[in-house]
């Protein structure tokens, strides 16, 4: 890596993001801590255009810190609802409390003290440094990773220590004087430009005259993962016990996926379970349902996650009256509440399908 070739690379980039990048989003621009804080939290995991609606009801329904911290968690929970990792949201709401309680609404300004805060990692760090304050720190995501290591041949696997390492140090030292234009440049590229695999729109790249992965055709070689992540596959088995026009509903506690939100009876197996099967399951054979009620099978939603499959079966039983069910996490709810209530995707797919709200 020449001091010509980083030279160029960042005049290029920077006259690019001046005359030619078009990529519109309600954040850019944004100097508010709070409003670039809450995007950044939002696009955790999350590709612009899913998040987009997502930042623009958050802003709108707490327009302000103070707002946030004063919200419900349901509420909040609600507003996340189809967003995904939820602890993001559960985060941003002690961070938001925290702000507003302990340093009277007011951001930290220096990187270190981002840092601290709740859910916070390296990037989102260096994205509110950057955009809110001017601070000289390089973002780097996936999209940083894919530049760079395509215009400088970059081979070493992104998600090891020494390819962080190395693509940490090599975007501080491209950094152009204004960080925030910088960073916001780099990364509208990547989204737009220098996008994965064959859908890379090198003709239209400024970067093209320069870049080795181009030049040696290697740009759907590039970046270099050395992990894969193994994707299992979960069976979830739904009993939605119906009784008065109630639908009874726990709220997810345990550390796992969809903590903090809402569904029916649970019942997980290792592969999937037909009603014969069903009723002969543990936790089935545990409720206190009438004897020779036979659930009705449903259908089958699926849903991937970032390192799982979570394949939903769906059985209704009805009941004359409602029944006592085990543990302190569950009730009885209304089917007109139930809109009310904040509950993973697949429910809300399947709830909305079946008019339950």
């Amino acid at each position: 890596m020449t001091a010509t070739q980083k030279k160029y690379f960042t005049e290029e980039l920077m006259r690019w993001h001046h005359s030619a990048n078009t990529r519109s989003l309600p954040w850019k621009e944004e100097k508010d801590p709070y409003k670039i804080w809450l995007s950044e939290i939002i696009l955790q995991q999350t590709r612009a255009q899913q998040g987009l609606p997502y930042y623009l009801g958050f802003t709108q329904a707490y327009p302000d810190v103070h707002a946030l911290a004063a919200a419900a968690d349901e509420e909040a929970f609600r507003l996340w609802q189809g967003l995904g990792y939820y602890n993001r949201c559960k985060n941003m709401l002690a961070t938001a409390r925290y702000i507003s309680s302990q340093l009277e609404g007011r951001f930290p300004e220096t990187y270190e003290g981002i840092l601290a805060l709740k859910g916070i990692g390296p990037y989102t760090a260096s994205a509110i440094a950057s955009f809110a304050y001017g601070l000289p720190c390089a973002v780097v995501d996936g999209n940083v990773y894919r530049v760079l290591s395509r215009y400088f041949g970059i081979d070493t696997p992104f998600d090891t220590t020494e390819g962080k390492r190395r693509f940490s140090e090599l975007a501080q030292q491209l950094l152009a004087n204004d960080s925030a234009a910088y960073n916001q440049a780099i990364m509208d590229l990547g989204a737009t430009v220098c996008t994965p695999g064959a859908t890379a729109r090198c003709g239209d790249c400024p970067l093209q005259k320069k870049c080795v992965a181009f030049r040696h055709g290697m740009v759907a070689l590039l970046p270099v993962k050395s992990k894969r992540t193994e994707v299992k596959t979960r069976y979830f088995h739904y009993l939605l016990l119906l009784a008065d026009g109630q639908l009874w509903i726990q709220k997810r506690s345990a550390k796992d996926i969809w903590q903090n939100l809402h569904e029916p009876y649970l019942l997980e197996a290792t592969a999937p379970l037909d009603a014969a099967g069903l009723v002969k399951h543990p936790g089935y054979r545990s409720l206190p349902v009438p004897k020779g009620g036979s659930p009705a099978y449903e259908g089958m939603l699926r849903q991937r996650l970032s390192h799982r499959v979570i394949e939903s079966h769906f059985f209704t039983l009805h009941l004359r009256g409602t029944i006592p069910m085990p543990g302190d996490n569950g009730n009885w709810q209304p089917l007109e509440q139930l809109k009310n209530l904040a509950f993973p995707k697949t429910l809300v797919s399947f709830l909305e399908k079946k008019l339950y709200f």
